[in-house]
């Protein structure tokens, strides 16, 4: 079973030194991979709650946990998008 928050730690990050042709990860593409990891999170949920209300042999607690999953992953995209807000309005608030 795979963590969701744990998951975000999958994505290259810019700790080594660009090497000659390596592609350096910016904020945006780490952002991006994490918006497609908790998209995915909350389509598997969405799938194992619709194969558990057809009957198919799903039982309730993987689809709960599936929907938790997914859930806690969008808290964790929110309290990000909060961060950023956070950041954005203070550099506005700055005077050059």
């Amino acid at each position: 079973m795979t963590d969701p928050i744990a998951g975000l730690g999958n994505l290259p990050a810019s700790a080594e030194p660009a090497r000659s042709g390596a592609r350096e990860w910016g904020f945006m593409e780490t952002l991006q991979g994490a918006m497609g990891q908790m998209n995915q999170l909350q389509e598997t949920a969405e799938t194992q709650v619709n194969a558990m209300l057809e009957g198919n042999g799903l039982d309730v607690h993987s689809a709960l946990i599936a929907v938790e999953k997914a859930d806690l992953s969008f808290q964790l995209m929110m309290q990000v998008r909060n961060k950023i807000v956070s950041a954005y309005q203070e550099i506005s608030r700055m005077q050059f």
